[in-house]
């Protein structure tokens, strides 16, 4: 069949696919094939185990199998001769890392490592991130940005949660309110049961873990390719108290939104409303709530709907007057459009 592509047969001439076996054997036995025998297989083609044939384009004759030994012969000394070098020059190298290690000072006794690491790169951070997992014994600490969490991405760091519950650690995690509508998140609290306990608020800082109150990551740019690893005490005991003093705001993930008093106005309703009050625009609200920015309009449409608001002028003054323009408040009862004023009893 025409249309495979070389993806389909990701091999070399030393480990031929089946079909790729039968084909060419099958040109070696008779001298030459049809071209069309050879469309499933483009490898051939493409490892130059056939070529056509310059009496007749319409058929393809094989590369002689002493030929094809031979060049494979060669491929195999190549990458012999490549590891030979890479072996030398890593250890050139590894003898001019020993050099340095010895003129290094030794250091104090008790003294651990660098108090602030910049991991530069995914892998590395990774790599860190997964260091401070296995040797982690008492608690962990994360805040989780960003709305609702993949269930990929939940899915790829379960086995290190598991083997953290495995140790009897436990784990601590703040989210936004966004992340309660995520299936992805409610199956993975449900597998780790007890150990992860996770509250939401309306908005939480940037992405941040903590190990045993001993060592911190956090981002060090916007796109989060790089971090920094934090093991200065102070820096570190600063971070879990700010941690706590969240967790104490948090909402339980077990517990339902507060009400707002308002009718026809959600929480998260109510969390737009107080920073449309700062004079955020819509991508930042939509950033602070882990939402998008198309869902944070749709928001501003019902807000501006249910408080009878023809402009985002006219929004904000009705927004002051129902109280929604700082934390939540007992506020005076507003009349919307189309209600009657509460009679006084």
């Amino acid at each position: 069949m025409a249309g495979h592509g070389a993806d389909e047969h990701p091999h070399g001439a030393d480990r031929l696919c089946e079909a790729g076996d039968r084909v060419y054997s099958r040109a070696v036995r008779r001298g030459r094939v049809p071209r069309r025998d050879a469309e499933p297989v483009p490898c051939l083609l493409e490892l130059a185990l056939l070529h056509p044939d310059p009496d007749d384009m319409d058929r393809l004759v094989p590369t002689p199998p002493q030929e094809v030994m031979t060049r494979l012969l060669r491929g195999m000394h190549d990458e012999v001769s490549a590891s030979q070098r890479r072996v030398g020059s890593a250890v050139a190298a590894v003898e001019w890392y020993a050099g340095l290690g010895r003129q290094v000072r030794p250091a104090e006794p008790g003294a651990e490592g660098p108090a602030i690491r910049v991991l530069e790169g995914l892998a590395r951070i990774q790599a860190a991130v997964d260091e401070a997992t296995q040797a982690c014994t008492t608690e962990v600490l994360t805040v989780q940005p960003g709305g609702i969490r993949r269930e990929a991405e939940l899915s790829e760091g379960l086995h290190r949660a598991l083997a953290l519950r495995g140790r009897g650690v436990r784990m601590r995690d703040l989210y936004t309110h966004v992340a309660r509508h995520g299936q992805g998140l409610l199956t993975y609290l449900e597998l780790m049961g007890d150990a992860v306990e996770a509250r939401t608020l309306d908005e939480v800082i940037d992405r941040l873990i903590l190990f045993d109150r001993t060592v911190a990551f956090i981002p060090a740019n916007s796109d989060r390719t790089m971090a920094l690893e934090l093991r200065h005490p102070a820096l570190v005991a600063y971070l879990v108290t700010v941690f706590d003093r969240l967790w104490r705001l948090a909402i339980p993930l077990t517990a339902p939104l507060p009400d707002t008093g308002i009718e026809g106005i959600s929480h998260r309703e109510q969390s737009i409303a107080a920073l449309l009050a700062e004079g955020h625009q819509d991508a930042v609200i939509a950033e602070r709530l882990g939402i998008s920015v198309r869902t944070c309009r749709a928001h501003i449409a019902r807000l501006s709907e249910t408080l009878g608001a023809a402009s985002r002028t006219q929004l904000g003054v009705r927004i002051a007057q129902a109280g929604l323009d700082g934390p939540q408040r007992s506020a005076t009862p507003l009349t919307l459009p189309g209600q009657e004023s509460p009679s006084v009893r």
